[in-house]
């Protein structure tokens, strides 16, 4: 059933991609290109061409392509006549087109000088087919010569030709400099609109409307449109957007008109030149009606199709969606229907956006540079889309299950059943005041076997352990106390050495933090069930008691309950809990079975979990609350508790590696698998978003200084970090309200103090994959001193890049204007990178003044009206195993 249920799923979400593609690319009619057009803007350049440096075609490719041009145009319009340029209305008259000659004019006067000589010279012998002469192209524009100084050398010209001389110049440069018209013999204007940032749709009225104006303004002035035309690729200008149909739906259109109002016009242009980039930027490159290797982009007559090959990239996108979304329901079996659409819409959504990235840079002519940030970005768009899919997979497990799977049911037994548990409390310079309340919660317990051992390791200080010592001898033989003050292993050296010190008869150790006060209930509830032969851990989440304590506290306390009422709920379903130094139990049979706790790892709880998964026992989880201890006191704590859960974290990825990816030997499901590699990715993903920011600024530092050479990335790929933001923000507020039952400010204090952790997680990510070691920070708990002066020097890091960001933002707006919606979603992309920067300042500034009074504000973080949904339920139900009282014999 839940197959046909897949198939139908797939199929119709496939026929919804597919319309979707369709109507992206929907057939449009627009006019025929003319027989013939009266002239295109020509350079012969091709792919190993570039005037820049000196390099020039032959006048046989010259040759070849004014025959190309031939079939299509009456005439050709030139810019320069250096080099083999010249030869241009000589080859031209052998294909009996005329020419509009173009003389180069610029800063460099000596060039100057040659190119009025040449443009004299080469127009005098080819009066024939030389129809005009272009003194300059838009000199004035660029601001490379004085309208003094090109008057002069189109005066020079005027006085040695008897054909019409003018130059070329955008229509707002005409307005502006009226006394020019006064030199020329027709009035040359490039109309551009995209520059101009208009809609492609209203292009061609805008022509008109400046065509009138000029004609309004020089009456009597013959105006011949020097430039026309429309990019096919670069990027979008206000709402001019670049591509090949717009391209041939704007020329389609405006030839048409032309032709009925009798204008003379030329094409912008014949063919691509990405030599232009340098000079232009990318869209410089894709102005040709041909390409750059002599192949018409679009049809003349036949219906524009966006995208002629969309049937294929459908194709192609259904397919990797398809796979995707079977990968994601294996072992899904408890997913509801409703899941397994979000789930579907998800993976098609994410593997259409992907195709379509791809193949809008594959447009782009290729260069070394170009192909390698190519790959760069493919592996990006990969990552971003496995990082996606596991947070929409969290997602929909976490609400639109059937039912659960591994419920944790009470297992009912009689007291002479219990094992006993051996709880060890490992402390380091933890104050007495502190230990003695978590001492005290443990002689309530009410369990009928157990024993404490407590463990105060490298605390030098005898008024700090002393009063320990001596309370544990005043709760009994059950509370026994350790002392040394060299031991090396740090947490789990302490715990080890608590193994070594357990009653042989303990089947069982439980670990608790020095600071946790646990309820009576905790081993009775849990303990028996150990009785089930598979389990070899059982955990309670990690639960906090001075939530009201400050509002940076009840902040953290929001960010905490995430994990425990979203994350290890779901990864229960598939025995791959993450197991916690702390409410934890382990069979201790099974502890010393896979050699006790790690030394060599930070994070030695969750490795010594993973090492047990490896052997193939069970871990049972419950979300309801058996423990609370104290949150850290100041920002700084709070990062460095975070971080050496990542650093710890990628060590254990390094060390089971062969594991995890199925290369070595062990008793991994594929469930746990996934959910050990999936559940660290996200921090995997904020140690590569760290290196995007600062290629991020890297790159806006040259929009900054180098506009011409630095576009903004294309809009698609600028969406991608933005879409993924959105989405896991969405997600989170979803989840919080729904699963957590959190309220808004509850979900906005989870969010800013969750955000304000990215840097930290990056930073110990990346140092994880290139160090080995690193010093245990122990989280210190109740701390006192310069809290106010601490807190505010946490953040320094990331205010510096804050700072970074904003002014990035601010300086592109400035430098590249705001006319590029580009350039627009790149200041958006920035700002959103400096979000979690932001949030780690409002979170140290919030820790400064943890002490001042903000009870209403910390009452409405901490106030969780109802349990979150799981706990009550875990422990409903008839019970997993009920054992009765052994008959007495007279053996006994």
């Amino acid at each position: 059933m839940r197959k046909t249920t897949n198939v139908i799923i797939i199929l119709a979400v496939g026929v919804i991609v597919f319309n979707f593609w369709y109507l992206m690319n929907r057939p449009e009619v627009a006019p025929s290109w003319p027989g013939r057009i009266q002239g295109f803007s020509f350079s012969p350049m091709q792919a190993w061409n570039n005037p820049m440096e000196d390099r020039f075609p032959t006048r046989s490719e010259i040759d070849s392509d004014l025959k190309l041009l031939a079939k299509q145009t009456n005439a050709v319009r030139t810019y320069s006549v250096e080099a083999t340029l010249a030869s241009i209305p000589e080859l031209a008259r052998e294909h009996d087109l005329n020419v509009a000659l173009g003389a180069w004019l610029g800063v460099d006067l000596e060039n100057n000088e040659r190119e009025i000589a040449t443009a004299v010279r080469v127009a005098g012998e080819n009066y024939r087919n030389v129809v005009r002469v272009f003194v300059g192209s838009e000199a004035l524009y660029r601001e490379e010569l004085t309208v003094e100084e090109l008057i002069a050398y189109i005066d020079r010209v005027q006085a040695e030709l008897e054909i019409p001389v003018g130059t070329a110049e955008p229509w707002h440069i005409w307005m502006k400099y009226p006394e020019l018209a006064e030199h020329v013999d027709f009035i040359g204007t490039h109309m551009l609109p995209y520059w101009e940032g208009v809609k492609m749709e209203d292009a061609t009225d805008y022509i008109l409307d400046k065509m009138n104006l000029l004609a309004k303004t020089f009456p009597g002035k013959p105006i011949v449109i020097a430039e026309v035309g429309w990019p096919s690729n670069g990027r979008t200008r206000g709402e001019a957007v670049s591509s090949v149909a717009n391209e041939a739906l704007f020329l389609r259109h405006f030839l048409n008109k032309a032709e009925e109002l009798d204008y003379i016009y030329y094409v912008m242009e014949a063919f691509d030149q990405p030599w232009k980039r340098e000079n232009e930027g990318s869209v410089g490159s894709y102005w040709g009606v041909y390409d750059l290797y002599r192949q018409s982009k679009f049809p003349f007559r036949a219906p524009i199709v966006g995208i002629p090959e969309w049937r294929v990239l459908a194709g192609i996108s259904i397919i990797i969606a398809a796979i995707t979304f079977s990968l994601l329901l294996i072992d899904s079996i408890s997913l509801g229907p409703f899941g397994r659409w979000f789930l579907a819409a998800i993976a098609f959504l994410a593997a259409s956006g992907a195709v379509l990235i791809v193949y809008n840079y594959s447009q782009q002519y290729l260069t070394v540079s170009i192909v390698i940030v190519g790959c760069l970005m493919l592996l990006g768009i990969i990552g971003v889309i496995i990082v996606l899919m596991t947070e929409a997979h969290e997602w929909a497990e976490a609400l639109w299950t059937t039912r659960m799977r591994r419920p944790l049911s009470p297992v009912v037994a009689p007291e002479e059943y219990f094992p006993m548990v051996s709880i060890h409390v490992p402390a380091y310079n933890e104050p007495p005041d502190m230990m003695i309340d978590t001492l005290n919660a443990l002689a309530a317990l009410e369990y009928p076997r157990f024993e404490v051992i407590v463990m105060d390791n490298n605390t030098r200080d005898p008024a700090v352990w002393q009063p320990v010592q001596e309370h544990c001898r005043k709760l009994g033989p059950r509370f026994r106390f350790f002392h040394e003050e060299q031991m090396s292993g740090f947490k789990a050296g302490a715990l080890n050495y608590c193994l070594r010190q357990t009653d042989p008869a303990a089947e069982v150790i439980a670990v608790i933090d020095s600071d946790y006060m646990v309820t009576p209930d905790w081993l009775s509830d849990l303990a028996p069930q150990f009785l089930k032969p598979s389990v070899a851990i059982v955990q309670a989440p990690q639960d906090y008691r001075d939530e009201a304590g400050s509002l940076f506290k009840a902040m953290c306390y929001a960010e905490y309950r995430g994990f425990f009422y979203i994350g290890m709920v779901t990864r229960n379903e598939r025995n791959a809990i993450i197991q916690h130094g702390t409410m934890t139990m382990v069979r201790k049979s099974v502890l010393e079975e896979v050699g006790g706790w790690a030394e060599w790892c930070i994070t030695e709880d969750a490795e010594l979990g993973l090492r047990i998964f490896e052997k193939g026992y069970e871990a049972l989880y419950t979300s309801q609350s058996y423990g609370r201890g104290v949150m850290p006191d100041v920002f700084t704590d709070f990062k460095k508790q975070r971080y050496r859960w990542a650093y710890g974290a990628v060590q254990i990825l390094r060390y089971h590696a062969g594991e995890l990816l199925g290369r070595d030997k062990s008793r991994l499901t594929r469930g746990q698998r996934y959910h050990f590699i999936a559940g660290w990715l996200p921090w995997i993903a904020d140690s590569i978003n760290l290196i995007f920011t600062f290629a991020a600024l890297a790159w806006s530092i040259g929009m900054i200084y180098w506009p011409i050479k630095f576009d903004p990335p294309m809009l698609m790929l600028s969406s991608v970090p933005l879409a993924l933001f959105v989405f896991k923000i969405a997600k989170m507020f979803y989840l919080y309200r729904n699963r957590v039952r959190a309220t808004l400010i509850q979900t906005l204090a989870s969010a800013l103090a969750g955000l304000s952790l990215s840097h930290t997680i990056a930073k110990a990510i990346l140092y994880g994959f290139v160090t080995r070691s690193l010093p245990f920070f122990r989280t210190p708990k109740m701390a006192g001193g310069r809290l106010f002066w601490n807190a505010l020097q946490s953040a320094r890091e990331e205010a510096l890049m804050f700072a970074a960001l904003i002014l990035a933002a601010c300086m592109v707006l400035r430098i590249q204007g705001t006319e590029t919606t580009d350039v627009l979603v790149w200041a958006a992309v920035l700002l959103i990178l400096a979000i979690p920067y932001g949030a780690s300042v409002c979170m140290s500034w919030i820790s400064a003044f943890s002490r001042l009074p903000a009870k209403k504000i910390i009452s409405s973080i901490t106030a969780y009206t109802v349990d979150p949904p799981g706990a009550p339920q875990e422990q409903a139900g008839t019970p997993d195993l009920t054992l009765q009282p052994p008959r007495q014999s007279s053996a006994s």
